[in-house]
């Protein structure tokens, strides 16, 4: 990816952030890591339109899940792009998933996630 581009990257296991940071890292790919989507929405809350992409975990333990982070990215940036992960819940991504967004099932391997980001951005939700 050519310019430098800022996403928010919401996961709670921090081997697995930790891991898909240094990767997007490796693509000039800036990330702002949420362990929690209480930590995703204060990030949103505070200037969601810094943000290019949100890459979102979909079960984050007790309280608001990945579905409710994307659904608040795309109130407050409606052409957000979206991309989900998730090792079990692919089946409710029909029923919770934002429309025009991507499921990446886990495990993956981080090209497909460069990917995912790149097909988004690519549409146009710059």
């Amino acid at each position: 990816m050519s310019e430098t581009l800022l996403l928010l990257l919401v996961e709670d296991d921090a081997g697995i952030s930790e891991m898909l940071e240094d990767a997007l890292a490796d693509e000039g790919v800036e990330t702002v890591i949420a362990g929690s989507a209480a930590t995703a929405l204060a990030a949103l809350g505070t200037d969601a339109s810094r943000f290019k992409c949100v890459i979102t975990d979909v079960h984050l333990g007790p309280g608001p899940s990945g579905w409710d982070v994307a659904r608040r990215a795309r109130e407050l940036e409606p052409e957000m792009p979206v991309i989900y992960m998730s090792g079990h819940r692919a089946a409710e991504w029909a029923v919770n998933g934002v429309p025009g967004s991507i499921l990446l099932e886990k495990p993956f391997v981080p090209a497909q996630l460069i990917t995912a980001i790149a097909t988004l951005l690519n549409k146009g939700h710059v």
